[in-house]
């Protein structure tokens, strides 16, 4: 970064580690972290960096594992420049690293329901670009647009339906940074919002492992969409069903564990390292095949270096 032809006013952190930025507190460093000062700063570095430098946007860490050799990359993580909810009408402009419960909590005062995002770990740019949902609603079903800066540099507005959304999944462009995004909410009354919310909030709290140091959901639901909370949802093809029935649910693997209370969440118990939690996850989803012929897809996102080059081999 030497020769970079422009001086960032935000933060830039060579070889900083990751782990602590993740909610599996595991991984290895980034060869550079950048937390740009606002939108300007962010388009100004990216448009002055080499182009065969790669850029790995990081919202919350809440949904990733960093691989225990790092990361070659430069890490853009957004702060305080980025965080800000605005209630214009029946529509709700969150910047990327707004929180997804504090968006929902927003606009529900505000009498807008963008309930569904209340119990999603993480923040509206994860939201986006994973088409984060539950309860039968997805981002894409309230998302308006969204708002970037392009590896080139240039900010752009792109139509949600220009990102392709599907579960869990998005095409964002390659190198691009959402910094916002605009949703459409239908109206609500603001104390049936908050119940709305609470019940939410006390029917995750009794099924999921939330005291411990998970990553939300391991896999996507092999049927292909979220659970939807009412009572005719089935649960055939819910990841937590097939890893029950191949007698995965409290596996481990180091520190690493597929938790006993859902078996779709993996947890770092103490000391597990990256490599841990990803072959454990790995571990399950040879024993789903083997036992099931249903090949499990990883919902959370692995990034970086294997410390140990046999592991990658491993997970082919």
């Amino acid at each position: 970064m030497e020769n970079l032809a422009y001086t960032p006013r935000g933060v830039l952190t060579p070889n900083r580690s990751l782990a602590e930025l993740t909610w599996l507190r595991v991984g290895g460093p980034a060869d550079w972290l950048f937390q740009p000062a606002d939108a300007e700063d962010l388009a100004a570095f990216l448009a002055a960096l080499p182009r065969d430098v790669a850029v790995f946007p990081m919202g919350v860490g809440s949904n990733l594992i960093v691989r225990d050799g790092g990361l070659h990359a430069v890490v853009i993580r957004l702060g305080r420049g980025f965080n800000g909810i605005a209630v214009e009408g029946d529509k709700v402009r969150a910047g990327a690293a707004a929180l997804d419960a504090h968006v929902a909590r927003k606009a529900a005062e505000a009498g807008l329901d963008l309930t569904f995002l209340r119990t999603i770990p993480g923040s509206i740019g994860g939201a986006v670009r994973m088409n984060a949902g539950c309860y039968g609603l997805y981002t894409a079903d309230r998302l308006v647009e969204v708002q970037v800066v392009l590896r080139s540099g240039e900010i752009a507005t792109i139509p949600a339906a220009d990102l392709h959304l599907a579960y869990r999944s998005s095409q964002i462009p390659e190198g691009a940074v959402v910094i916002s995004a605009l949703f459409q909410a239908p109206k609500g009354d603001p104390a049936e919002l908050e119940q709305k919310m609470a019940d939410q909030m006390a029917k995750r709290d009794a099924s999921q492992p939330t005291k411990d140091r998970s990553a939300g959901s391991t896999f996507r639901n092999p049927a292909g969409f979220s659970s939807t909370g009412r009572a005719d949802d089935v649960h055939d093809l819910k990841a937590w069903k097939v890893i029950d029935n191949a007698g995965m649910r409290g596996a481990r693997r180091g520190g690493a564990q597929m938790s006993e209370m859902h078996s779709n969440f993996l947890i770092n118990t103490g000391g597990a390292t990256a490599q841990d939690l990803e072959m454990l996850g790995e571990d399950v989803r040879k024993k789903v095949l083997q036992t099931q012929g249903i090949s499990l897809e990883w919902e959370i996102m692995r990034v970086g270096e294997f410390k140990d080059p046999g592991a990658a081999e491993s997970n082919e």
